[in-house]
């Protein structure tokens, strides 16, 4: 029987068998360069819920006493509940987006638990000549890892994050270390080309990832210290300092405001993380591709919105925690986990190997398919060998049966259709 299988049949039979030993799909998402997602089938199982697939605005309709969900103009966003995890409403929330400066928090939640705030890094060609380069860092002079920190979060200092991504031993490593965490976050749908959220090709985030971070963040006090800094003096060179003043305006309009990062580029529009705290409650909206200066009004009216509407409707979907290391197993998740876990750098090094094993899982599921196709190529070749004085027959087309003793009549070249 094997000399009927064709190449082809022999290929996807080995797709398949890959296919069913993975017990993957492949998901339906597709990169968007800062305008609306393209429209495409949802994936199987988006993360965090079946119901965050959806590309269009997600809510379960609430009850009487909730007021409507307000209509906002970002191309995506996410209504979160910091505590529970519960997602509240969104829209388009693993659509693929360029972050702006919002990816500086996956920058400060990676950076901030592994370099010392009192050691200092010397301002490299790299960082002083990234445009722009907001605080103007001078080539060849030391910094505090603390100010710099305060200067990627209140005027979104893109040089800052430059020397600060660096100051891990190089900056590969530290753009490893930054991917490493968005993985050990569950938060697929990013990926960093820069430390800084300028625009690059392949680099994205999700609306749903960006509520990840922000809830990692508030689980650090040195973010939010950093974070919530209205202005400080920092000193540039020996008789030049700059006044740092924070961007984020809802930290002074919002009633219980107590963090975000705001973001823009041409290219990505306004992009924006908003955190605030009410009656014990701490809400997270995220918003992407926003029409410039609406940012701040439209997250004040989701977080009005939250506010009013938590506990009170069925949630969308869920916040997924961050993945266990290695050696964590959820018995060990109580008081001794804590000293169980690695701290600093190794901490974020064995999330990264942890995080690698699908990746091996896949590859080696591919050399099982190519050993299995080029196995069945095999055997079909062998089959077909008896059978190579015959004249090949178009299967759609069969030929007459042979006649015993006939002589065969030598072979025709080839036909090939244009």
């Amino acid at each position: 029987m094997l000399d009927r299988i064709r190449p082809r049949a022999v290929l996807v039979a080995a797709c398949a068998v890959l296919a069913a030993w993975l017990g993957v799909a492949a998901p339906a998402s597709a990169e968007v360069l800062g305008g609306p997602s393209p429209t495409a089938a949802p994936v199987a199982q988006a993360i965090g819920g079946p119901q965050l697939a959806s590309r269009g605005v997600i809510v379960n309709h609430p009850s009487r006493s909730v007021p409507g969900l307000p209509d906002i103009k970002a191309s995506a966003f996410v209504v979160a509940d910091a505590d529970t995890g519960q997602v509240l409403a969104a829209k388009d929330p693993h659509g693929w987006y360029r972050p702006a400066s919002t990816l500086k928090m996956l920058t400060a939640v990676t950076l901030i638990p592994l370099l010392n705030p009192d050691s200092t890094v010397v301002a490299s060609k790299l960082a002083t000549s990234t445009v722009p380069n907001v605080v103007g860092l001078v080539a060849g002079r030391a910094y505090k890892i603390s100010d710099l920190f305060t200067a990627l979060l209140t005027i979104s200092a893109n040089d800052a994050a430059i020397a600060l991504t660096q100051a891990t031993g190089s900056f590969s490593e530290g753009m490893s270390l930054i991917n490493a965490e968005a993985r050990h976050l569950q938060a697929d749908d990013t990926v960093a080309v820069d430390p800084n959220g300028l625009d690059a090709p392949g680099q994205r985030t999700s609306a749903y990832d960006l509520a990840l971070i922000a809830r990692q963040a508030l689980k650090l006090p040195a973010f939010l210290k950093y974070d919530q800094t209205m202005s400080a003096r920092f000193v540039v060179a020996r008789r030049k300092a700059v006044e740092l003043y924070n961007q984020n305006s809802l930290l002074t309009t919002y009633p219980g405001a107590v963090g975000g990062k705001i973001g823009w580029t041409s290219a990505a529009g306004a992009t924006y993380v908003g955190m605030a705290t009410r009656h014990g409650v701490t809400l997270i909206v995220t918003l992407l591709h926003a029409p410039a200066l609406t940012e701040i009004t439209s997250a004040e009216s989701l977080l009005n919105w939250g506010f009013a509407a938590d506990g009170k409707v069925t949630p969308v979907g869920t916040l997924v925690g961050p993945l266990l290391p290695p050696s964590a197993s959820p018995a060990g998740a109580g008081a001794g986990a804590a000293a169980a876990a690695p701290a600093g750098r190794a901490d974020v090094v064995s999330r990264s190997h942890s995080v690698a094993s699908p990746s091996v899982l896949a590859a080696a599921g591919f050399s099982c398919a190519a050993v299995l196709a080029a196995a069945l190529g095999f055997m079909y070749s062998r089959r077909q060998r008896p059978r190579a004085s015959r004249v090949e027959r178009s299967p759609e087309r069969p030929g007459r049966p042979e006649r015993p003793g006939r002589p065969e009549r030598p072979e025709r070249p080839a036909r090939h259709r244009v």
